[in-house]
């Protein structure tokens, strides 16, 4: 089935919480390896009132992005924050000297996090909450109900009103749901890194949503011929067709694409009117 979407199609993730479908990752404001300050600020404060300006109300964060950096960013740039953004950040991660990503499960040090972030973005309450699991020297094989035990007291206790989980498998996921809901589930896929593709369909037949990172590649941009075919034959940049094949994905998928660009960010949001006919669908979801 095709998905037809718009930059104002929006997804409910909870009663409270309902977030334009196309979004914006903030990790690429902080400096080389999201580690120090921007290279540019004001730039960086540019592109997050433009996020803002072109309707987007769903930014994702996390006070372990410079560290503290891109919070203190989006502080400046935003707050007081407009009615209907909602920001979304993760703990479950530290950063070292070198600028590693140290695993930080521990109930003290995702206690801390939770108040650094809700400290430097300048709020009472963190409207969503992701649990990070796939940090340096954690275990693939994790388990997640101590650690959420952890965020849903903080729930309970009125810093934190939704939970989700970064990084996790399906297993993970079950267990953490026995522990306290999960709105949203945020994981490495694109339409050339597919390994999720049975969790994307579970979690839409719950009403879960399912945030992909790197949806353009991460690091090492997407590269697939018939990524490029499709591209060229419908007049669209490669990644504005990886873009749009994600939101036609499924319904329950959320886009937090990054830049640090004003003009690559209006080419991202601009992706989410293209339309994929059905041929091009296919070829694409052959990629996988």
């Amino acid at each position: 089935m095709t998905v037809t979407t718009s930059a104002a199609d929006t997804f409910t993730m909870a009663e409270d919480l309902t977030v334009t479908r196309m979004g914006y990752g903030a990790m690429q404001l902080a400096g080389p390896h999201v580690f120090g300050p921007p290279r540019d600020r004001d730039a960086a404060l540019a592109v997050l009132r433009e996020a803002v300006d072109l309707g987007i109300t769903h930014i994702d964060t996390s006070d372990f992005y410079g560290p503290h950096v891109v919070n203190q960013l989006i502080r400046e740039a935003l707050h007081p924050y407009p009615g209907g953004l909602h920001l979304v950040t993760k703990v479950g991660a530290a950063r070292d000297a070198a600028g590693g990503w140290p695993a930080a499960l521990g109930a003290d040090q995702l206690r801390r996090a939770v108040e650094e972030n809700l400290e430097n973005l300048g709020l009472d309450v963190l409207d969503l909450v992701n649990l990070r699991l796939g940090a340096d020297g954690a275990p693939a094989d994790l388990q997640v109900a101590e650690p959420f035990e952890t965020l849903a007291q903080l729930q309970q206790e009125g810093l934190v009103r939704h939970l989700g989980l970064s990084n996790v498998s399906a297993a993970q996921v079950t267990q953490a749901q026995a522990v306290a809901p999960v709105v949203c589930v945020q994981n490495h896929y694109n339409v050339a890194h597919r390994h999720d593709d049975a969790l994307v369909d579970s979690l839409a037949e719950q009403d879960i949503a399912y945030v992909p990172f790197f949806p353009l590649g991460g690091f090492t941009p997407l590269q697939a011929r018939e990524l490029d075919t499709v591209a060229a034959d419908l007049g669209a940049t490669p990644m504005a067709v990886a873009l749009a094949w994600l939101l036609q994905r499924s319904p329950n998928i959320l886009l937090i694409p990054g830049t640090s660009s004003v003009a690559h960010l209006r080419e991202n949001v601009a992706a989410a009117a293209l339309t994929l006919p059905a041929e091009a669908l296919a070829t694409l979801d052959a990629i996988g």
